[in-house]
């Protein structure tokens, strides 16, 4: 939908425009001359296009400044639209007058390769390549599909909180901070706890924002601050929750699939294998996987003494890391959902499985083409002593908790819940080479700026 405010259109919506004379505002991404045309390839934000300035369509100061125009300058063209399927985007402007707001001089990301480091520096300019718009725009799809999916559904967005008393799983990777006279305050890990309360009030309700996790991690799937979704469902055992967590990684991807073909083009995305993103997704138990790990000589990967070792047959009751999920997702097309972890690798607040104790009722999607894990989640524990328990086993404030333990006081039901990383889903979809390049500032442990 064009703006009402302005009376220049989008490159976006040249369809509209064939044989018209618009005005398109602008930066140049490049530029080339010959003879008595210059060639300038226009982008706005929402697309590119070329246009053309040719000597005998305007006058001697246009066609000066046509010249003079450098990477990423300003500017507003006023033109003709004609279709020509040999041009980007299959349309030209043939450009009758053209104005410079600012010109750029020394523009620091050329057309030549740059090193990691120097990308990152300057992300403020990154962020305006090809690749990099993709990107952004694939993850604006992702957020959209992600909230029509929950508000067509039923669900109501509640905020949680980002400044928190307490930590939702163990204060070891959480940032802290001073509150005022009372005490610490912590970065949010998740906003689960504060969801659990507010689908008691409100039914089925979702979370969505940033949450921090000061892990000294540097592997590509890894960032200090990311988005997550986190709906949260009253009446729901884990069956419910693994049924909604294929429903919604469906939803997002064929969304993705339908508005952003061009992005997905740009990046060079093999779309088969994302058209292929439909449930039933795959499922197996925790100990079954293990028993794949073991068939297939997978080992657990651990530093002893300083030294990284493997350690065969894959001892039951560790987590899976990268090598295990990428390992046992080489045989999937698409996600596979993981469930019934052993309790001493999740968290506190899930519930153990009445048939076998030694398992919760967890869940983990993996996303396939080395996507790794996506989503987390479980059905939480809703008995007062058992959760009483937990909370004491870990060591964790009892006074802080202790709202949360209300929650299975005053009308406590079964529900479950998950949290669905943003970035990880983003760089799945796209295929990004590295998380980083998902977010438009990232956070890591070694980079705050800009």
């Amino acid at each position: 939908m064009e703006s009402r405010y302005k009376s220049y259109k989008s490159i976006e919506n040249l369809k509209d425009y064939i044989g018209e004379t618009i005005t398109l505002n602008g930066w140049v991404h490049n530029k080339t001359e010959k003879g008595k045309l210059v060639f300038i390839m226009l982008r706005d934000g929402t697309g590119f296009v070329q246009c053309v300035v040719f000597k005998g369509n305007v006058s001697e100061e246009v066609f000066e400044n046509a010249k003079k125009l450098t990477q990423e300058t300003s500017i507003s063209l006023t033109g003709s639209v004609r279709e020509d399927n040999r041009a980007p985007g299959g349309f030209e402007i043939d450009v009758t007058d053209l104005k410079i707001y600012h010109l750029a001089k020394d523009y620091p990301i050329t057309p030549k390769e740059h090193g990691d480091a120097f990308l990152l520096e300057n992300r403020h300019l990154w962020l305006r390549s090809s690749r990099q718009m993709a990107i952004m725009r694939v993850r604006a799809a992702v957020i959209k599909a992600i909230r029509d999916f929950f508000d067509g559904n039923g669900f109501k967005l509640m905020d949680s909180p980002i400044l928190t008393p307490s930590a939702c799983e163990g204060t070891s990777t959480l940032f802290e901070t001073k509150y005022f006279d009372l005490g610490s305050a912590y970065l949010s890990q998740s906003g689960q706890l504060y969801a659990e309360a507010s689908c008691m009030a409100l039914g089925k309700v979702y979370t969505f924002g940033p949450t921090f996790r000061a892990e000294r991690s540097k592997t590509r799937k890894h960032l200090t601050e990311f988005w997550m979704v986190e709906p949260e469902m009253p009446f729901f055992d884990l069956n419910d929750d693994m049924d909604l967590a294929e429903d919604l990684v469906e939803y997002i991807v064929q969304y993705c699939l339908k508005t952003c073909q061009k992005e997905l083009e740009v990046l060079e995305r093999d779309t088969t294998k994302l058209e292929k993103i439909k449930r039933p997704f795959y499922r197996m138990s925790y100990s079954e996987a293990v028993e794949w790990l073991h068939k297939n000589n997978i080992p657990l990967k651990k530093k002893i003494d300083g030294q990284e070792v493997d350690i065969l047959p894959f001892p039951w009751g560790e987590d899976f890391g990268a090598v295990q999920e990428e390992a046992i997702m080489e045989q999937f097309d698409k996600p596979c959902i993981i469930h019934r972890y052993p309790a001493e690798a999740k968290a506190f607040y899930m519930k153990r499985d009445p048939e076998n104790p030694k398992v919760v009722l967890a869940m983990d999607m993996l996303a396939p083409e080395k996507g790794g894990e996506i989503i987390g989640g479980s059905q939480r524990e809703d008995d007062f002593d058992a959760l009483y328990q937990r909370i004491v086993e870990h060591n964790l404030p009892l006074d802080a908790f202790q709202w949360y333990l209300d929650l299975r006081k005053y009308g406590s039901v079964p529900h479950s819940g998950f949290g669905l990383g943003v970035e990880r889903t983003v760089k799945w979809i796209t295929g990004a080479a590295h998380i980083r390049e998902t977010i438009p500032f990232p956070r890591m442990i070694y980079r705050i700026v800009p």
